[in-house]
């Protein structure tokens, strides 16, 4: 082996890979974990044999042009190990083994050398094997072994470019499994389902208002970092955030006000992004942020963000990079109605479709209409986001609020006084108290208010913790919904609910409070049960065991997922053959609340529809649009498909919710989130109409379509 300092903790390039074997005698094993970056290609020769005596290399582990891994014999030990050219090598025995190498992902690598064979793992697996017994050398001695160097030689025909973390030679072949699993190497990512506040555009780049203070708006997400295996890494590091151009990577420069072009708010304060990192919490770094600098000042080139921590070292696997970015200003005061499609005011039920953009899941705004407030005052307005289906229903002055916890958990709607909850079992926030004087001793914020029957006793979570989760990202309240659940009563939890959807504006962050404690409890307990010792468990057991638990969520007869489900699930979860900790609660963070929303009345009979399937499953939103458009080109104007988006995860506000994309009547795929107010009230509503029939009441919504999966 080389010096101690190549076997430190640290990380190296590709080039200062080297093993010295002085000090083996044809027995030894070696291991250490690899990084390619995008722009590396194949075949490669990782590891050279190095001899004094020979004035060429021959290879010793090579990566092929068609996905293939292959060690060699070693010079001297094995007859068919002559120093030749690289292109009579094919023609020798070795190990290999089909294997597609990943860019820019880490993967273990370890090789065991034996008189009598050869051995090759990847990521702490034997994975092939060849036997050497008669290509052994019996004329071989200890001191032509001793002389061999095992290196990375990169000649001007064949440059790998990669990285190199934890490698060691052993004199054994009994410690590449524990080596793979100590120390592994760390890489910085960026939480997809945390983005918050962003559009994402017809070719995938990200639409963000930005420009002058008055215009510009908060975006939100966490950066994450893990090790190789998935699982958060717990250090007390900064992560910077700056914006650079998509095509170069240079910086962004200040705006003509000599404003810095990123920003990032704490506490309603702006700073420069260089001025305030973010600091790791559990493994994860929360950004909110806006940007001051627009594409149209900067000949209409695409931005990123990017993201580094600087204590760690400046290399490729430890900063991440956005979407390409377009920055675009929009005045602060044009509002879109809400009322579009725009039926009587006397109907009992009615849907409306924004028509805003074709973009999926945009933020939640509140919307004004004075107009259906003055209409009828016992018809409440939800507050809607653009690109949001909003159900409003004609309410009565004292109809109790209907549980948001999911069916399968209540056995007893538990009687509300003063229509505030006593407990998680009955309560709902889904209405928003109009503002309106004329209106407010019906508002629903006056009566299910707790100061209306609390105000006696001291409310016990503070309204800073209030203020600061109405702020928070993703992943602060994650946290702070995990730590609150330990100890809170239903009856804090309900309240939190209700504070934080009052002073947010939005009752869905309301709804995903209310679940946070049976999500948390029924979560710890399915993981327990899987993994008793907290290891990594095998995916093919593992979804057997989440799926029944989901069933039970679902409730009533609830169909079982197919094979399609399960491979959606997987990816949301981001494993592969193994389920970690970290996999599990990304999992189960977006299939509880689905589950949730499936067991409603309101949803549970199309979820079990048979004849027509009105959801066909958990499909992606490229499997819609793809669904959509066909072999001959888009299918008919109002042709839709229900589906359940995977990009929203508790406590995300629209998690579990459904999306309607569908084919406009200008032939362009659109895609609308439906309200989940409704659902939540539905059962306390006995003349409610089914959730197909007032579908297909929408002009613009004709036809079911059929799913077409590309896997």
């Amino acid at each position: 082996m080389g010096s101690d300092a190549l076997r430190s903790e640290g990380y190296y390039t590709l080039n200062d890979l080297s093993f010295d074997f002085k000090e083996y005698e044809g027995t030894f094993s070696i291991c250490f974990w690899v990084y390619f970056v995008n722009s590396t290609t194949f075949p490669s020769v990782i590891l050279h044999q190095v001899h004094d005596d020979v004035s060429e290399s021959a290879p010793f582990l090579v990566i092929s042009d068609n996905n293939k891994i292959n060690v060699f014999p070693v010079l001297y030990l094995h007859e068919g190990a002559s120093a030749t050219c690289m292109g009579s090598w094919t023609e020798v025995p070795h190990a290999t083994v089909d294997f597609e190498f990943p860019l820019e992902k880490w993967v273990h690598i370890g090789c065991e050398v034996c008189p009598n064979y050869i051995r090759l793992h990847i990521n702490g697996e034997v994975v092939g094997e060849k036997s050497m017994s008669s290509l052994l050398n019996k004329e071989s001695n200890s001191n032509n072994l001793k002389g061999i160097t095992l290196a990375n030689v990169c000649g001007d025909r064949n440059i790998v470019q990669g990285y190199v973390h934890n490698f060691e030679g052993f004199h054994t072949v009994s410690s590449i499994k524990d080596h793979h699993l100590k120390d592994p190497p760390l890489k910085l990512s960026i939480d997809e389902s945390s983005v918050s506040e962003v559009e994402e555009e017809s070719d995938g780049v990200w639409g963000i208002v930005g420009g002058k203070a008055s215009c510009r708006r908060n975006f939100s997400l966490d950066v994450v970092l893990s090790d190789a295996f998935g699982q958060p890494v717990h250090k007390d590091n900064e992560v910077f955030a700056s914006l650079v151009y998509a095509d170069t990577g240079a910086p962004v420069e200040n705006t003509t006000d000599d404003e810095a072009p990123l920003l990032t708010s704490y506490d309603g304060i702006e700073f420069s992004s260089c001025e305030r990192p973010s600091k790791f919490l559990l493994g994860r770094a929360s950004f909110k942020l806006r940007i001051s600098q627009l594409s149209s000042k900067c000949d209409n080139r695409l931005f990123l963000i990017r993201f580094c921590v600087p204590k760690l070292g400046n290399y490729p696997f430890l900063q991440t990079d956005t979407r390409p970015i377009r920055c675009i200003s929009r005045s602060r005061n044009s509002k879109l109605s809400t009322l579009v499609w725009k039926k009587s005011t006397h109907a009992l039920q009615r849907l409306n479709l924004s028509q805003s953009s074709a973009i999926e899941e945009v933020s939640l705004e509140r919307m004004n209409s004075s107009h259906e407030e003055k209409t009828n005052p016992l018809m409440k307005r939800f507050r809607v986001g653009l690109d949001k289906i909003s159900i409003s229903v004609m309410t009565e002055p004292n109809l109790k609020q209907s549980g948001v916890e999911c069916n399968s958990h209540v056995s007893t709607a538990n009687q509300v006084e003063n229509g505030f909850p006593e407990s998680l079992d009955d309560r709902s926030l889904n209405e928003e108290a109009d503002d309106s004087p004329s209106e407010s001793s019906e508002s629903t914020g006056e009566r299910n208010s707790p100061s209306n029957n609390m105000e006696s006793r001291r409310y016990p979570i503070s309204d800073m913790t209030i203020f600061k989760y109405c702020l928070g990202g993703l992943a602060e309240r994650s946290h702070m919904l995990k730590e609150i659940a330990i100890s809170a009563s239903d009856e804090d939890i309900s309240a939190l609910a209700y504070h934080v959807s009052h002073y947010s504006g939005c009752s869905h962050h309301g709804n995903q409070i209310l679940i946070s404690k049976r999500l948390i409890e029924d979560g710890t307990n399915l993981w327990m049960a899987m993994s008793p010792n907290k290891n990594h468990v095998p995916w093919e057991r593992a979804v057997y065991e989440i799926e029944e638990k989901f069933m039970k969520i679902a409730s009533r007869g609830s169909r079982s997922l197919s094979r399609q489900d399960f491979e959606i699930l997987r990816r949301i979860a981001g494993c592969e053959e193994y389920l970690t900790q970290e996999n599990f609660e990304k999992l189960w963070c977006w299939l509880y609340p689905v589950a949730c929303v499936i067991s409603r009345d309101w949803v549970n009979p199309i979820w079990n529809s048979i004849s027509p399937k009105w959801i066909e499953g958990f499909i992606t939103k490229e499997d819609a649009e793809a669904s959509l458009q066909g072999s001959g080109g888009f299918q008919e104007p109002g042709t839709f498909i229900l589906r359940f988006p995977t990009s929203r995860s508790w406590p995300h506000p629209d998690a579990g919710s459904l999306t309607v994309t569908y084919v406009g009547s200008d032939y362009k795929l659109r895609h609308r989130l439906l309200s989940m107010d409704h659902i939540y009230r539905s059962e306390r509503i006995t003349d409610v109409k089914p959730l197909q029939d007032m579908l297909l009441a929408e002009p613009e919504l004709t036809r079911l379509g059929r799913v077409i999966r590309r896997y």
